[in-house]
Parts: structure tokens; C-alpha cells; sequence
């Protein structure tokens, strides 16, 4: 054990509350001053950002204290559980930056776990109920009313034994009958009413096969995986608090000696207009509301990270909201900003226009060039540079000209000037339109001593905008992700999701106009496209068309649009 860890002189950062319950732990010489902590998820589908949250947790407490952090999979109902999964998580994992000593499945426990089973049994601790769940579940009462027992509670242990095992061996259909622990039906906490710990499920397990046909809960595998494994710390979220007496009860009746592992509780990362619903998220992928779980629209890490985000803007997301003892629901906003603030320091500035129209420098000479120098990021001064050609034609954005203009439209408009990003101050003169009204080119002079690194004159603009020569650019899609969801809290509004949807959560542009240093990018490479927001390259990019995905925009215009 570190020096520094239990120094109390030594300045360190304020610590959470199982941060300290380590700390004391250590202190204490708990469990012989070991850490060793578990992330456990069950393979049933990709890992989203409220995963996210227990992986730093549980990782991080293991790294700060010198301890062990092994991935483990809750691999007890083989009717959803894939090899998939189990591949997308440790590439989750990994990308957020951690690994792990060991790999674990409950599955590996599945024959300890049957003989502790088997014990309960044999003690007169367990027994085999055929009743319905729904009657069972009728006959467990109320938080204020005590549960009745069942017509098999007292059922001959040999009985229950022999019926235990045909369980196993594929005797009973699923539904049949289940294993249960006999603790007390009056008890005021609802979870020790005689809880299912076996159950039947015929569905060939994706590690096992057939082996078995008898399957653990998870209230009777997880703490008991913890104790086979030697976990010190066991972290989990908000609702598993009221399941730690019954994790504590089941080690008592498996502990031979004085370690056991404490469970700890804290709140779960939950965002506005955002559904965390595994089952939901199925949805989704299964009635292809959504393109796949990678879906850039998606909460998973695999679609957050399609998208742009960084895992270091996770991390620091996740620094600032902390861990408590208390649930709520977090601003999306925050997980923006925490995107922003981290691509801000790292991207490239680059000019893509989204929605071009021509821009003809009149008295700029036909036929010449010029190779600007465009600063590649203002915030690293390590950063450097990189040329971008200028010429006589242009693109510009179509919003960045107006022909009646308001008085505080600071952009192009007839007898206005602006500068050209990292080129000439113009002055706009006019503009050509098709028959239909639609402009299809803008005209514009420029002022040659104005050139960027030049000396203006004192004469000041108040515009300053994009754009890409007309010589030196290329088409890519832009795809324009936006939230998911219309209201704040979708899990709570009781209409079908469907009913929902933003209809805007993705808008695609063709035709863009790229510079041409965007050319040789590749999949997952980040940009800042000036004045409009953050970009990826998507995967979906091929040798004949490049694809760009919007991170997040420069600015949070969400609240502006939804109070329209």
C-alpha cells in the first residue's frame, strides 16, 4: 500500500464516498489491505453512456489503490446474451482506457454455484416450488402486508433435491418450477420473501451449450461470484440497495472465514431527452428505428464514439457530475459541453461549406492563385498550419448572403464588406438569380492590401466567414445529428417512443464543399468546421464519397430551437 495514499498532510483531491470507505478500508487493514473491485455486465447488448460511469468507478478506485479490477460477464440468461456483446464491451472498455487482469464469466461459477445450491437444500434452506410465478408473485405480499407461504415451503428436502436435479437434466418445462430460498415471508424487505434463485431456461448458452438447463437469478449469482473471486469493493448503482441484505445473506451461508465483500451503492448517469432502457435501445436496432446500435444517434459508447466523442470528454463529464447516494436526471447539455471543451483544444480548424453558392471576386485576376496560411488551432500553439488555396471563385455559405438585409446582419449583403477567414476584407456588389428567384451567385470585390498579416488600413469589419475555392475542393455528406427525442424525460411520458422521435435527429447533406486538406482524412478523425461545429469522418466513407458526421455543433442552439 502506497505511502501517499493514507497520508493525511499530503494535499489530494476530495474524495467520494467509496473513495473514503477505501481509504478507511486500507486504514483499517480490511481484508488484508487488498482492492479488488468488478465491472459485471450481462451480454446482452452494447454498453451505453450510464455504463460508462460504473467503468471509471469501478477501474478507477482499483488504479488509484494499487488493487485489481476484473471484467466479469453476468452470463445467466443465455436467451439474450451473445458473443457480440461480449466483444463490444472490452472494445467499450478499452476505449474509455482501462483493461483488466482478468476475464471472468458467472458462468465459470456455474458448477460452485450449484453446489451452494444444493447446500441450501440440504440445510433446509431451500426448496423446490411448482406454483405459477404469478402466484407466487401474489403471495409475497405487500412492503406493508407479510407474504403467505407457499403450499411446498415445506416440501421433504430429498424431494426438493431429486426435483432440483431433473430441473437440470431437461425433465420440466421452462415455467415449471423454480428453486427458491427459504428465509422469512413477513420480513419487511420485500427481496427476503423466499427469493427464485433457480430457475429452468432450455436455450443452449452461448460459452456452456446444453450443459445446463437450470440457471441462477442474479441476486443469487452476483454476490456469490464476488465472494469465489475475492472482491473487496462490490460497486453498483442506486437500485441494488435494497438487494444487499439478501447479498449479505447468501455470504453468511457460504463464508467459511472472516472476508467478506461490501457492497456499495450510488446514482446512476441519467440525461434529458435520452432513453437508457436496454430493452428500448433493443427496440430501436430490432424495428430499425435506428440503423444499428452504433447509430451515431444512439446513447451507446459504440454510437458516441461513431459520432466523435472522445473518452477523455466522458471522463471529464463524469469528474463533474460525481458519485452520491442521490438519483436525478442530468442537463444533456452538460454532456455537450464537456465534447466541446475537449475537441475545442484538440481539432483542426478546417472550411467546409454545408449549403454553397458561388462567390466571384470581380476584380480578382482571372487564372490566379494564391496559398493562404490557415492557423490549425488557435488553442495549441504546437499545433502548426496547413495551406489552403485562394482564387477568383468561390464557395460560400448560402446563409452567409442576404440581399435585404436587417440592420444587424453583419455578413454579405449589397454594398457591405466582410473578410474572407485567413485571405481579404470584400465588399459585396451584387448577386445573379435563376428564374425561380434563387440566387445563384454572389459578386463581391476584393481589397488586395487587405490580405490577413497585413496592415488594414484602421478600417474594421464586423463579419468574418468561410469559405473554399472553387479550384481546390471537394463533394462529401455531411450527416447533422441531433437529440434523439423531443421531450426531456421520454422514459417518463408514457406514449409509445415512436410518437417521440425528433424528425430533425438527422439531416443529410450532399454536395458539400470540402477544402482539400479534409481529402486523405480517415474514419474517426476529428474537426472543427469553422463557424458550424465539430466533425468526424464516419465509417461509412469510401474512395468515391467521404462522409462527415456532426459531433456537436459550435454552440448549444437547442433551448433557441425548442422554444420557438
Amino acid at each position: 500500500m502506497s505511502e501517499n495514499i493514507l497520508n493525511a498532510e499530503e494535499p489530494k483531491k476530495s474524495l467520494n464516498f467509496i473513495e473514503a470507505a477505501v481509504v478507511n478500508d486500507l486504514a483499517t487493514g480490511k481484508n488484508d489491505g487488498r482492492v479488488q473491485t468488478r465491472f459485471p455486465p450481462e451480454p446482452n447488448g452494447y454498453l451505453h453512456i450510464g455504463h460508462a460511469k460504473a467503468i471509471c468507478i469501478d477501474f478507477g478506485i482499483a488504479k488509484e489503490y494499487g488493487g485489481i479490477c476484473n471484467l466479469r460477464f453476468d452470463d445467466t440468461n443465455p436467451v439474450k446474451e451473445d458473443v457480440e456483446y461480449v466483444d463490444s464491451i472490452m472494445e467499450d472498455i478499452k476505449w474509455l482506457g482501462y483493461d483488466w487482469p482478468n476475464v471472468y464469466y458467472a458462468s465459470d461459477y456455474f458448477g460452485k454455484l450449484w453446489d451452494f445450491a444444493v447446500q441450501l437444500i440440504k440445510e433446509g434452506k431451500a426448496y423446490i416450488d411448482e406454483q405459477p410465478a404469478e402466484e407466487i408473485a401474489r403471495q409475497k405480499g405487500t412492503p406493508t402486508q407479510p407474504g403467505v407461504n407457499s403450499p411446498y415451503r415445506g416440501r421433504p428436502i430429498e424431494e426438493s433435491l431429486d426435483l432440483f436435479h431433473k430441473m437440470n437434466e431437461g425433465v420440466f418445462e421452462e415455467g415449471s418450477m423454480v428453486l427458491r430460498a427459504k428465509i422469512d415471508m413477513a420480513s419487511p424487505n420485500m427481496h427476503f420473501r423466499d427469493p427464485i434463485i433457480y430457475r429452468i431456461i432450455k436455450h443452449p448458452h452461448h460459452r456452456t451449450g446444453t450443459t445446463w438447463q437450470a440457471y441462477p437469478m442474479y441476486d443469487f449469482a452476483h454476490g456469490q461470484c464476488d465472494y469465489f473471486e475475492g472482491v473487496t469493493h462490490s460497486i453498483c448503482t442506486l437500485e441494488f440497495e435494497v438487494h444487499r441484505p439478501l447479498y449479505d445473506w447468501f455470504i453468511d451461508q457460504l463464508a467459511t472465514d472472516n472476508y467478506r465483500p461490501h457492497q456499495y451503492e450510488f446514482n446512476k448517469l441519467q440525461f434529458t431527452y435520452t432513453i437508457l432502457s436496454k430493452r428500448n435501445l433493443r427496440r430501436m436496432v430490432e424495428e430499425k428505428i435506428l440503423s444499428g446500435w452504433d447509430d451515431p444517434r444512439m446513447p451507446t459508447l459504440v454510437g458516441f464514439r461513431r459520432r466523435g466523442y472522445t473518452p477523455e470528454s466522458i471522463h471529464n463529464l463524469i469528474d463533474r457530475i460525481g458519485y452520491t447516494k442521490y438519483d436525478g436526471v442530468n442537463d444533456i447539455s452538460l454532456l455537450e459541453y464537456a465534447v466541446r471543451e475537449d475537441l475545442n483544444k484538440k481539432s483542426t480548424r478546417v472550411s467546409a461549406v454545408l449549403d454553397p453558392v458561388k462567390l466571384v471576386i470581380t476584380n480578382y485576376p482571372e487564372g490566379q492563385t494564391e496559398v493562404m496560411e490557415a492557423q490549425n488551432n488557435p488553442e495549441d500553439e504546437t499545433a502548426g498550419s496547413h495551406n489552403i488555396l485562394f482564387s477568383r471563385e468561390l464557395f460560400i455559405e448560402r446563409d452567409d448572403f442576404m440581399e435585404d438585409a436587417p440592420k444587424k446582419y453583419f455578413r454579405l449583403t449589397p454594398g457591405n464588406e466582410v473578410r474572407l477567414k485567413n485571405a481579404y476584407i470584400i465588399k459585396c456588389t451584387g448577386c445573379k438569380k435563376d428564374e425561380d428567384g434563387n440566387v445563384t451567385e454572389v459578386y463581391a470585390e476584393y481589397d488586395p492590401q487587405t490580405r490577413s498579416g497585413m496592415p488594414e488600413s484602421g478600417r474594421k469589419v464586423k463579419g468574418t466567414i468561410h469559405w473554399v475555392s472553387t479550384e481546390d475542393c471537394f463533394d462529401a455528406e455531411v450527416r447533422l445529428y441531433d437529440r434523439l427525442f423531443i421531450v426531456e424525460n421520454p422514459a417518463d411520458d408514457g406514449r409509445d417512443l415512436t410518437e417521440l422521435l425528433n424528425p430533425d435527429s438527422l439531416r443529410v447533406l450532399t454536395g458539400c464543399k470540402m477544402e482539400s486538406y479534409l481529402k486523405d482524412a480517415k474514419a474517426g478523425d476529428k474537426f472543427q468546421f469553422q463557424r458550424t461545429g465539430y466533425f468526424c469522418v464516419d465509417k461509412d466513407t469510401t474512395d468515391n464519397n467521404m462522409v462527415f458526421n456532426r459531433t456537436v455543433s459550435l454552440k448549444d442552439s437547442w433551448a433557441k430551437t425548442k422554444d420557438k
